[in-house]
């Protein structure tokens, strides 16, 4: 009966989403390069926010970042914390040059700094990068960790877990790929905040029936209870033996989360299109507020689940699944599956929208049909889509057995994510670089730290020094390699960046007022839980 329960919630909710989304979306234009890419440059403060976080979100962080919780404590909040100063940055300083330039794409912007060939380049990294590594795992750890929620092995009656994988799988994939290919932007947008909304709820809901599971006089008196249990757990300063080493902050830590807020097309491309500055700021600024909140979900449980289960020999990645079937009445469990459902099509179907976009403005009118008309752009971006979602849902089953796909993708994400934000950080900053400096630094930061990743020996050297630290030193050596060379061979004339007049960049009169209470209230947030003697001891 739970289990017939628990699917009926799960069915009513995801319908509920999908005709909501339906209803708001149906009138919008799908034909145009505006209306498809970026919603029309429509897109309010609201829809932003809730897109940008529900992008984030998806089973690889519920299960994974809860798995590090479980093992090293409250210290793995850096991730979630550390972002909340890259938004602000991305509020202050990227978003409005981003608009001021009115583009559709992060590699567009390249070309308009750099050249042709930078944007080229760039785009090829990220498709190769969306298509081989980001879609595929977002499908597979999307599947296990529905599989496991809701017991589909039992509810559907298929045996083979290999079977049920390749079924949840492509059933996935295909729901997402609907969502991203027909819908555009705005579509993705509106269903990110619905699900955004839910996914809130059941987070936060978690973290409630897990504390009253701990037992104790109230809720805070069960977080004084485990605190008191388990003092090494709430210490926001990790120590060199853990997961995020309070050093690696200042490094790769801080420069993957610059990276993914500020200058990574699948994240961004929703605040391009933000109906005027004021509201992009206004989104990515309560996107920040709310990764505030990103411990209580993203942390706390974990936590929770080692004060728990720490004795029953539960493996990390293994805890955020037992706590919701324990703890969540059977109704609750359909609803928060149905939000993760909504989390695993947010990330598939934003990285499917933005690899489609790249591929279309950024390879297909630029190296194949540069005469294209408007409306082959957006068919060729559909079809392309559906040929990237094909390879998605064949690649992702077989990757069935990886040791930890979390552990993968965070270093897989550096093999892109480094050389592309030091070379737009550098164009920005600094107007006399030229073109080939930047294409250079593309290519050898790429093939730089796939060295270091795979050559054993070299891979030997950077888990020395730790490989957050390695991301670190090769960013650096790719600003100061473009700096010499923009002194040796400089554009003839500094760069001019000139205002599109696509958007208006007023900018939000409270913009720095925010941001400065959300650095203010990271600082607090951190000084409450640390402990530096763990960096002495």
């Amino acid at each position: 009966m739970d289990g017939f329960i628990t699917l009926s919630a799960f069915v009513f909710f995801t319908g509920i989403v999908a005709f909501l989304t339906y209803r708001m979306t149906r009138g919008d234009d799908h034909g145009s390069s505006s209306g498809y890419f970026l919603g029309g440059r429509s897109l309010t403060a609201g829809f932003i926010a809730g897109s940008l976080m529900l992008t984030n979100l998806s089973t690889e962080q519920l299960v994974g970042l809860n798995g590090a919780a479980y093992s090293d404590g409250i210290s793995v909040m850096a991730w979630e914390v550390i972002a909340v100063l890259a938004l602000v940055l991305m509020a202050l300083f990227f978003l409005p040059r981003f608009l001021r330039s009115g583009i559709t794409t992060v590699p567009q912007f390249l070309e308009e700094r750099f050249d042709e060939g930078a944007r080229i380049i760039t785009t090829f990294i990220f498709v190769v990068a969306y298509a081989g590594i980001l879609l595929p795992i977002v499908l597979y750890t999307g599947a296990t960790g529905l599989n496991g929620m809701l017991d589909l092995q039992s509810l559907t009656g298929i045996t083979s877990p290999t079977t049920q994988l390749w079924v949840t799988v492509w059933l996935v994939g295909s729901i997402g790929s609907v969502y991203a290919i027909f819908g555009g932007l705005r579509t993705v947008a509106v269903s990110d905040t619905l699900n955004g909304f839910g996914l809130l709820v059941g987070g936060i809901s978690i973290t409630i029936f897990g504390l009253m599971a701990v037992g104790g006089d109230g809720l805070f008196d069960s977080f004084g209870r485990m605190k008191a249990a388990h003092p090494n757990h709430f210490n926001s300063i990790g120590g060199d033996t853990q997961s995020v080493p309070f050093s690696t902050l200042f490094t790769g830590v801080l420069l993957l989360n610059l990276f993914y807020w500020c200058t990574n097309q699948q994240i961004i491309q929703r605040t391009f299109g933000a109906r005027n500055l004021a509201e992009g700021q206004k989104g990515v600024l309560l996107a920040g507020g709310l990764k505030l909140l990103g411990p209580l979900i993203l942390v706390l449980p974990g936590i929770i689940a080692y004060h728990l289960y720490s004795g029953q020999g539960i493996a990390p990645d293994q805890a955020y699944g037992r706590l919701v079937r324990d703890d969540l009445p059977s109704p609750m469990v359909g609803f928060f599956a149905a939000v993760m459902v909504g989390a695993i099509l947010s990330s598939f179907n934003s990285a499917l929208n933005s690899v489609s976009t790249l591929f279309s403005l950024g390879i297909y009118s630029k190296l194949i049909n540069r005469e294209a008309q408007e409306d082959k752009v957006v068919a060729v971006s559909k079809s392309f889509g559906w040929v990237v979602a094909i390879i998605a849902m064949v690649v992702a089953p077989l990757l069935e057995g990886q040791a930890s796909i979390f552990k993968y993708l965070q270093k897989m994400n550096g093999l892109y994510f480094i050389p592309i934000f030091a070379v737009i950080l550098t164009g920005i900053l600094f107007r006399r670089v030229p073109a080939l400096a930047a294409k250079i630094a593309l290519v050898v930061g790429f093939t730089v730290i796939a060295l270091g990743y795979f050559v054993p020996t070299l891979a030997a050297h950077v888990e020395a020094i730790h490989e957050f630290h390695f991301l670190g030193l090769v960013f650096g050596s790719l600003v100061i390699f473009m700096l010499i060379f923009g002194q040796l061979s400089p554009r003839p004339e500094a760069w001019v960046h000139v205002h599109s007049g696509d958007v208006d960049i007023t900018p939000w009169p409270h913009a720095r007022t925010v941001a400065t209470v959300l650095v203010i209230l990271v600082l607090i947030l951190y000084a409450a839980f640390a402990d530096f003697s763990v960096l002495t001891g």
